[in-house]
């Protein structure tokens, strides 16, 4: 799937995987891409960027964790980013069924054939 296709829906997809609990930026990025089934591989030079991005807007907050001898930042939602979350679904509700009732219209506008 083309990168393009992802600008502008970035956050959701981090604060959406992010919602089940705390992840470190690899497994955000195994998620994002198990949960696509593949189509989604977003790469640690979007990611990174975003998560700060988003850490200082207050969405999420972010611990350093030992695992082994590695020290990896775990990034979780706050409740504002839980918020955040909920507007963009229904943001994107909102534009998939705008763009679906284009692509795929059901009933062809009066005085339309189809």
């Amino acid at each position: 799937m083309k990168s393009d296709a992802v600008r502008g829906h970035l956050d959701g997809l981090l604060l959406a995987v992010l919602e089940p609990g705390p992840l470190h930026g690899y497994a955000i990025i195994a998620a994002v891409q198990q949960r696509s089934s593949g189509a989604l591989e977003l790469r640690t030079g979007t990611i990174y960027p975003a998560l700060q991005r988003l850490e200082r807007l207050g969405l999420l907050d972010s611990n350093w964790d030992a695992v082994g001898e590695r020290r990896r930042r775990r990034y979780e939602l706050t409740e504002a980013g839980r918020g955040s979350l909920a507007q963009e679904r229904s943001a994107w509700a909102e534009f998939a069924a705008a763009i679906g009732s284009v692509l795929n219209p059901a009933i062809p506008p009066a005085g339309q054939t189809a």
